[in-house]
C-alpha cells in the first residue's frame, strides 16, 4: 500500500511541467507574445476608434468595449460584444492584404429590430444574421480595391464573405466558410 502526498504531487508536477517548458523551442514559448491592432471609422457616425486589442496573448477588454460601442448598432444606439474571432479574421485580414488602414465600417452589430426593418427593404439582408450575434461586419478600406477585400477575405477560410460591389463593401463573419 502507498501513499501519495497530494502537496509533493502538485510539486512535482509543478517542477515537470517547468522542465518540459525550458525544453520547448523558443518560437513555440514567444507565440502569444507579440500586439494586435486594429482601426475603425464607422461611417454612420463619424467616430473612430483604434486600439490594441490583443496584447501577449491577453484580450485587451478596455479596447474591446470601445470596439463594441463604435460597432453598435446606431439607429437604436445599441451595442453588443462582438465576437473576438472576428477581430482575429480583420487582424488577419489587413495582414493578408499588407496595410495598417482603418476598416470602415458599414454595420457591425444589429438589433433585431433594425435587422427585421433592413430586411423587409431588401432580400440581400438575412433573417438570422450574423450581425445580430456580434459575428459579422460589412467594411471597406478605401486605398484597397473591393475585389482585392473580398480575395482576401476568401484566402483565409475563416468565415463566409459576402461580395456587394454596387454597395462598396464585403461583408465578412465568423460563421461557417461560405461564398456569395
Amino acid at each position: 500500500m502507498s501513499i501519495v502526498c497530494p502537496t509533493r504531487r502538485k510539486v512535482l508536477i509543478g517542477l515537470g511541467g517547468l522542465a518540459a517548458y525550458s525544453v520547448m523551442p523558443v518560437q513555440a514559448s514567444q507565440s502569444v507574445l507579440g500586439i494586435k491592432k486594429l482601426g475603425f471609422y464607422n461611417i454612420h457616425t463619424r467616430e473612430r476608434s483604434e486600439g490594441n486589442f490583443w496584447i501577449d496573448g491577453l484580450y485587451q477588454q478596455n479596447t474591446l468595449e470601445n470596439f463594441s460601442h463604435l460597432l453598435r448598432d446606431h439607429r437604436q444606439n445599441l451595442s453588443a460584444p462582438m465576437d473576438k474571432r472576428l477581430y482575429e479574421l480583420l487582424y488577419q485580414l489587413n495582414k493578408t492584404l499588407n496595410v495598417a488602414d482603418e476598416f470602415h465600417v458599414i454595420s457591425g452589430y444589429r438589433s433585431p429590430k433594425t435587422n427585421e426593418m433592413l430586411a423587409r427593404k431588401s432580400s440581400a439582408v438575412a433573417t438570422k444574421s450574423y450581425h445580430m450575434r456580434g459575428m459579422a461586419i460589412d467594411i471597406a478600406i478605401p486605398d484597397v480595391n473591393i475585389s482585392h477585400l473580398r480575395d482576401a477575405a476568401i484566402s483565409l477560410k475563416l468565415g463566409g464573405v459576402g461580395y456587394y460591389p454596387k454597395s462598396g463593401f464585403v461583408h465578412v463573419d465568423t460563421g461557417r466558410v461560405r461564398i456569395w
